[in-house]
């Protein structure tokens, strides 16, 4: 079976690191195509589909989670035409069903968090999907004064001039009951009429024409004129809401009647819904209307309806655990294989990429896809020049099903694995684990020494998770690599030293640079030498170790310099290495792999001694403190048994908001234990170290006071 076909639950730890590999470089070349340059190679269901691959070997090795992670991020960074607006609220994206099975496991997390019984309604709304753009709008005393795209989720672009061109955008709200101040959001889209209109009048004028709708409502939206935004004939569905001075609706069926009122278009096949069987017979009702609406739509979103039950449901990561979109299924198609070429990831891994001949499916162009190791190679007999099916749907997009004439008499030879790293020629091999199992992935043995791992380190560490430094991308890194004046990451704060040092012309007289550019990027170094504790955990680019537990180990720790001491002890001596071991793993989400990592990274005296270079540049500042004014800020609490009141995990978010420390094992850094009923081993353990035990009415009570 192809890895790619293989059932997460099935995934092995080696084949799920490969897998997530995998995935990332596929989700970040289509957020780039997707957003910066409204011209996607994957369809928004496509991508959905692809990212909840991803989430959920994560969620079962979280391990092995990406420093890179794209489950981490929301779209890219806004391009520079527009002025940047700051959200007061982020804009998020929807967690995703594929199935009736999934939509079934939704509801129940939903009741598991609440502690609903399997008699209590779960009321929920649902309407289509709309495959267009996501639109934010602020209201001041009932009228328009910016419109901004999602952009990463946190930061768009101010799109007000384009937006008020738009007919169903009301200037001036109605009635007299909205709040004084309030965001509205949306999705703007283009009917498939007139997107047809539109490419028949761009082919006729000898210009590109757009992919889909979806595609011409984002570029259409983005124009430095809006006239030409104007005459593209863009549309509106209102669904959400951000930042509001005032409470206006109990219920999200509630708060969408209300926009209906204040003369917002909205989905007329908005609808809600009080059973399961009654959910998912939307679903077929939408998706059997699909191709009579007149515009694009990919799955069916389906929130809970109660808002006091958002609220305590909260968000996880970048998605709200109160909403999910059930997708639409995609297509197949074949094409040929042209050639399989080899990257080298910053890890060393060796990736064998298949060139396709481009082919579009639902209108989509695709051109290459991962074949993900020489294994899977092998098994399926894959081989330059054959026919081979491809799939855009599921758990893998693009991925190769298979062979289609595997039967022909001129058949390439079988493909080899390079046994040398085509990057600086030094071995790849594969690697055992303690057990003597031979992973799946070739990796170079060049470390260092390796461009391909040491330019991947660097872009890495200027990546947006990271340091964010404006102006210096994957284009400059390798420039400068190839100079020789950034081979390591404290280069980069000496930048000006190491070119005069090389007795090289200043920046400004190099080629695509320029006084002004040379001058904004020395600018944007030196902004950049403040630097959060997580954001420089991840920029490190510890295996392992992703944007999650950064946060996580920046929380817990507070300060760059009690987090240092803690890890340098490890490398003093054996109990050392124990003793830190064992805090590490008290710490709620830290697991085994993370912390070897962490303890192997700063026992390496070359990671010791770039650190102290790179220190004597920066300035890394310690993670907010948590909550003082409340009784658990700053407490370490272990929940063990089950909780009548609220579920586990909602008493886990509760603690964490007050600036408690949530770990899974009790230990004497331990300060309470709250236990439920059958606290067990946990309970046992903390009444002998003499820990404070508190009963879930002891734990509600305190959580008030």
């Amino acid at each position: 079976m192809d890895l790619a076909e293989i059932p997460v639950a099935e995934l092995g730890e080696a084949d799920a690191a490969a897998e997530l590999a995998r995935l990332a470089e596929l989700m970040q070349a289509a957020d780039r195509a997707y957003y910066l340059a409204d011209d996607p190679e994957i369809s928004d269901a496509d991508y959905d589909a692809l990212r909840r691959r991803n989430l959920a070997i994560e969620a079962r090795f979280p391990d092995l989670k990406r420093v890179d992670s794209p489950t981490d991020t929301i779209g890219v960074k806004p391009v520079e035409t527009f002025n940047k607006v700051q959200h007061a609220k982020p804009m998020l994206s929807l967690d995703n069903a594929f199935s009736e099975t999934d939509m079934v496991d939704f509801v129940q997390r939903v009741r598991r968090f609440l502690g609903l019984d399997e008699s209590a309604s779960v009321a929920l709304t649902a309407e289509p999907k709309i495959d267009g753009l996501a639109l934010s709008l602020t209201y001041q005393a009932g009228r328009l004064i910016r419109a901004a795209t999602r952009g990463d989720g946190k930061i768009g672009e101010d799109v007000t001039a384009n937006a008020r061109t738009i007919a169903t955008i009301p200037a001036q709200l109605q009635g007299e009951d909205w709040p004084e101040r309030i965001e509205i959001r949306g999705e703007i889209y283009m009917s498939q009429e007139d997107f047809a209109a539109l490419n028949a009048r761009e082919t006729e004028a000898g210009r590109k024409i757009y992919a889909n709708p979806r595609n011409a409502a984002a570029g259409s939206l983005r124009q430095l004129d809006a006239s030409i935004t104007k005459a593209r004939q863009l549309s509106f569905f209102a669904y959400a809401w951000g930042e509001t001075s005032r409470d206006f609706a109990n219920s999200q069926y509630a708060a969408v009647q209300a926009f209906k009122r204040w003369g917002f278009a909205v989905n007329p096949h908005f609808t809600r819904h009080e059973t399961l069987a009654a959910l998912l017979a939307v679903y077929q009702d939408i998706l059997a209307r699909r191709s009579g609406l007149g515009y694009d739509i990919d799955g069916v979103v389906y929130k809970v309806d109660r808002l006091d039950w958002q609220e305590r449901l909260g968000f996880v990561s970048r998605a709200p655990r109160w909403a999910i979109a059930y997708k639409f299924p995609a297509e197949q198609a074949i094409t040929r294989l042209e050639a399989i070429d080899i990257q080298v990831g910053r890890t060393g891994t060796l990736t064998p990429v298949a060139r396709l001949k481009p082919i579009t499916v639902g209108g989509v162009v695709v051109s290459n896809a991962s074949l993900h190791n020489e294994d899977e190679i092998a098994r399926k007999d894959v081989r330059v020049g054959d026919q081979v099916l491809i799939q855009r749907a599921g758990d893998v997009i693009p991925q190769i099903l298979g062979v289609v004439d595997a039967d022909r008499a001129d058949r390439a030879a079988p493909y080899m694995m390079p046994q040398t790293c085509p990057e600086c020629g030094s071995p790849a091999v594969r690697e055992r684990d303690e057990k003597g199992s031979e992973d799946v992935r070739r990796r170079c043995t060049g470390g260092l020494t390796c461009p391909a791992q040491s330019i991947e380190r660097l872009k890495h560490f200027v990546s947006r998770q990271a340091f964010d430094i404006e102006g210096l991308g994957a284009k400059q890194i390798e420039l400068f690599y190839e100079k020789g004046v950034v081979t390591a990451p404290q280069h980069i704060f000496q930048l000006e030293a190491r070119i005069a040092a090389a007795r090289l012309s200043p920046l400004a007289e190099w080629e695509g640079f320029g006084a002004q550019s040379a001058t904004k990027l020395h600018e944007a170094i030196t902004a950049r030498r403040r630097i959060s504790f997580a954001r420089f955990l991840i920029a490190l680019g510890i295996r392992h170790i992703g944007q999650t537990m950064a946060e996580t180990l920046a929380r817990s720790y507070l300060s760059w310099q009690g987090f240092y001491t803690a890890l340098a002890q490890a490398s003093q001596s054996e109990e050392g290495r124990l003793c830190v071991l064992e805090d590490l793993l008290a710490i709620d989400g830290v697991g085994d792999r993370a912390a070897h990592a962490l303890i192997n990274f700063f026992h390496n005296q070359q990671n010791r001694d770039m650190l102290t270079e790179l220190l004597a540049e920066i300035q890394i500042e310690d993670a907010v403190k948590p909550q003082e004014n409340h009784v658990f800020s700053g407490k370490t609490l272990v929940f063990t048994g089950g909780l009548e009141k609220m579920s586990r995990d909602e008493a886990k978010a509760r603690a964490t908001r007050l600036g408690a420390k949530v770990s899974s094992s009790v230990s004497s850094k331990t300060d309470y234990v709250i236990a439920g009923v059958g606290g067990g081993s946990k309970l046992k353990k903390a009444e002998s170290l003499g820990i404070t035990r508190l009963s879930e009415a002891d734990w509600l009570a305190m959580l008030d006071a």
